[in-house]
């Protein structure tokens, strides 16, 4: 079945985790989908700490703002365009800078919601 999500029907509810982040979630277990696909919106001077997940791949695309990725042993400057794909099990994190909120589109497989 196929999901459609208007964009004035995207609704951001504050993360289970991580105070100072916002998510939308687009698709999940929920819906049946076999991946899970959100939007995260990180206030000006939050991170999201340095984690792994056991079984998912987390792809991360930045769609506004500046901040920092962690991959790969160390921080990277985050901006509009960039992307990074996780495997399963490596330490990723992610902070925003302080002048502006961080926008990211999140794709996990298979989905953490």
């Amino acid at each position: 079945m196929a999901i459609f999500v208007r964009n004035n029907a995207v609704e951001f509810e504050p993360h289970p985790k991580f105070n100072g982040v916002s998510i939308a979630k687009l698709a999940g277990k929920d819906q049946g989908a076999s991946l899970g696909v959100s939007i995260l919106l990180l206030e000006p001077g939050i991170e999201i700490p340095v984690h792994t997940h056991d079984e998912s791949v987390d792809s991360i695309y930045c769609l506004e703002g500046q901040g920092e990725i962690f991959v790969s042993g160390s921080w990277q400057p985050l901006g509009p365009g960039d992307y990074c794909l996780v495997p399963a099990k490596e330490e990723h994190g992610v902070r925003n800078g302080k002048d502006s909120k961080l926008k990211l589109f999140i794709v996990h497989s298979p989905p953490l919601f």
